[in-house]
């Protein structure tokens, strides 16, 4: 018949619970031993019965050794808890700061706006409107230095058109006056080729008109007697040559 499973509980008989607890304790140091053996662990084991007797195995008798790295390990973790505390409470006063000040923000803004006066007192009122008449001239000064520099710069723009705007009609003017130059024929080439001009007037066949002269370079009639007798002396050498020559 096999062992029974033992109820976890406190066993009223003493006589029994000293047995139990040598048996137990006995194989609690053995399997102390074990695993510092097995794991290379190091392992403090401190058992007091309920007489107060100390039983206790640690690795190679290093209990105290043992006992100081578990009061650094201990201290450390109370530390670290202590700062995770602190750091939580300073977050909490912290958060209730910055959600004051977004209040105080808020309704300053609504003031701004005209809102929420009602709960303002009269010197309140006055420091607001202290406020805002003194945003209102830096405002206003900003403005009037934009607006100075908008106009310096239009200026600026308005004489670098104006210069090149009386550059392309100075052009214009050249142009049109070389156009004019080139329109004009050039009728008293007749002084420097004297002799073809004979000969184109002698190769004329008798009794057509002679070719009107316009030395002006315009098509209607010179009325004036000047240019007629002009004409008359210009023509007469060579009417007399040609004469002339029928007649030897």
């Amino acid at each position: 018949m096999g062992r029974g499973r033992v109820q976890l509980k406190r066993i009223e008989n003493k006589i029994n619970r000293q047995v139990t607890f040598s048996k137990r304790r006995t194989g609690l140091l053995k399997k102390a031993n074990e695993i510092s053996v097995l794991c290379d662990a190091e392992v403090a084991l401190i058992v007091f019965s309920h007489k107060g007797k100390l039983f206790e195995y640690s690795t190679d008798d290093s209990m105290e050794k043992i006992l100081e790295r578990y009061e650094r390990y201990s201290y450390a973790e109370r530390q670290l808890v202590a700062t995770d505390l602190d750091s939580q409470g300073n977050w909490t006063l912290e958060y209730n700061r910055l959600k004051a000040k977004v209040e105080l923000l808020q309704r300053n803004h609504r003031n701004y706006l005209g809102e929420d006066l009602d709960s303002m007192s009269l010197k309140e009122l006055q420091n607001l409107e202290q406020q805002i008449d003194t945003a209102l001239k830096h405002i206003r000064a900003r403005k009037n230095h934009l607006m100075s520099q908008s106009i310096s710069e239009l200026q600026r723009k308005e004489k670098a058109i104006q210069v090149q705007n009386n550059m392309l009609v100075k052009q214009i003017k050249e142009k049109e006056k070389n156009d004019k130059a080139l329109a004009q024929p050039a009728f008293w080439d007749l002084q420097d080729h004297g002799p073809n001009a004979s000969s184109f007037l002698l190769s004329q066949p008798a009794g057509l008109p002679l070719p009107c002269l316009n030395i002006g370079g315009s098509h209607q009639e010179e009325a004036p007697e000047a240019r007629r007798n002009e004409l008359g002396h210009t023509l007469e050498p060579i009417y007399s040559f040609h004469l002339g020559g029928y007649g030897a």
